[in-house]
């Protein structure tokens, strides 16, 4: 029975990753017929272009362009990407950059300023399609002046460090970048401008997916300020990153794009998949195996542990059959939880999850399930997550280990490492957040 539910379990996940397939996704938005092309509800006929742009970034951007490509064919002028380490795929016309992420470096920034430096030229009626996904903020790199990228580096680190949210860390990002928050559209001026986002984030906010470079800015310098007294970051900030905060805060430098700005009339955002489309796709898979499925919501958020045991409540009610759905269930998740890391240990948020509802479920019997980052990639791990059960306690008793001390130490990579129940799926080119899927006999 246990296998069989494994084998499920695998079948959920690989359902809903390929219902939020980069290729496929911009596929079904953007069509070509002729020399119409449509994305989404608006048309563009290409007659009316002389030039034609692909450009992005994002683990899942490499997918998204090898669609373009193909559509565009003959019409595509140039293009330029940047993606993660081992996300890039053979492309024509389009030059792929692999660089650094979560933390960015050299190649990220030699990626975005040859694109910036290419498009610096535009015509009226030319047009340029960005492919923008998770992970665009750490590759779409180009600090502005007064700091280096040594500086920015450093910033991410210490706001990820603290367990700052995606929508602070971006915020921040922002407003110490070329290229982010509306910036990349004040370079792609005058040309019209269509963009694609694979979202990542919750709630699907366009100014947060890559830190929206052609979306408004609705964040400010105060903002960031206080999102780094808040988090208690400032102080460990260098000193160049200090400076253009407090400047900013003082009006000595200008903001970022705001809404209603004019630059933003030639510009069209769309979403093309997202972490609903993903939790739908893994609620029919159980559905066709019999279980009765419930999508909770799309916008968990939280520290991981703590997240962890609001699931766990939720499986205990479901297993009493008090639950908002009775046995055989299919109890999904999906979000972007943090990890304030006060241990040396090596994990990511999933995995940290992940044994957190283990340990909080270790007396609860007949439950299965995983807890994945669908980029395939979960914090400096070559994981994707974790498989658990309610075996997983006695299986680390009798290996030996005190889940609670790995916990502590924000080990979870070793802890599942050692039970064999690590979900590595390897680079999925996707990116949508994170999913939680639990079974409930």
């Amino acid at each position: 029975m246990l296998v069989l539910r494994q084998k499920i379990l695998e079948k959920i996940l690989r359902e809903a990753l390929n219902a939020v397939d980069p290729e496929n996704a911009v596929k079904k938005f953007v069509k070509r017929h002729g020399n119409t092309l449509r994305v989404g509800h608006r048309e563009y006929n290409l007659h009316d272009f002389g030039r034609i742009f692909v450009i992005g970034a994002g683990k899942a951007t490499a997918p998204m362009a090898y669609a373009l490509e193909n559509i565009l064919d003959y019409r595509l002028t140039w293009g330029a990407i940047v993606v993660k380490y081992g996300y890039s795929m053979d492309l024509d016309k389009i030059e792929a950059f692999e660089a650094g992420h979560p933390i960015p470096d050299q190649n990220g920034l030699t990626g975005t300023n040859k694109i910036i430096a290419h498009l610096n030229n535009l015509q009226q009626m030319d047009l340029v399609l960005c492919a923008f996904s998770g992970g665009g903020s750490a590759l779409f790199v180009s600090p502005i002046e007064g700091i280096n990228l040594e500086d920015k580096q450093s910033t991410t680190d210490v706001l990820l460090k603290v367990g700052a949210p995606i929508e602070a860390v971006n915020a921040v990002r922002k407003h110490l970048s070329r290229v982010k928050g509306g910036r990349l559209a004040k370079h792609l001026q005058p040309a019209h401008v269509v963009t694609l986002l694979l979202s990542d984030v919750v709630g699907d906010r366009l100014d947060v997916i890559a830190s929206g470079p052609t979306v408004p800015d609705p964040t400010t310098y105060t903002d960031c300020f206080r999102i780094l007294r808040e988090y208690n970051a400032w102080n460990f900030l260098p000193i160049s990153v200090r400076k253009v905060f407090e400047e900013g805060v003082a009006n000595m430098i200008p903001e970022t794009p705001k809404p209603g700005d004019l630059l933003f009339d030639k510009v069209y955002n769309i979403i093309v998949a997202n972490n609903r489309i993903a939790l739908e796709a893994a609620q029919d898979c159980a559905s066709s195996h019999g279980y009765k499925p419930v999508i909770i919501t799309s916008r968990l958020q939280g520290e991981a542990r703590e997240v962890a045991k609001v699931i766990g409540a939720i499986i205990e009610e479901v297993r009493s059959g008090k639950g908002v759905i009775n046995p055989p269930a299919c109890v999904l998740f999906g979000g972007e939880t943090t990890v304030t890391i006060k241990g040396s240990g090596k994990g990511g948020r999933n995995q940290e999850l992940a044994l957190a509802l283990s340990i909080h479920l270790k007396d609860l019997p007949d439950w299965s399930g995983f807890v994945v980052g669908t980029d395939g990639t979960d914090g400096p791990t070559d994981a994707a997550g974790a498989w658990i059960d309610s075996n997983t306690w006695k299986m680390a008793l009798q290996h030996g280990l005190d889940p609670h001390a790995y916990l502590s130490n924000n080990d979870s990579y070793t802890f599942f490492e050692q039970l064999n129940s690590l979900v590595k799926t390897g680079p999925t080119r996707t990116n949508v957040m994170d999913i939680v899927c639990v079974l409930v006999h």
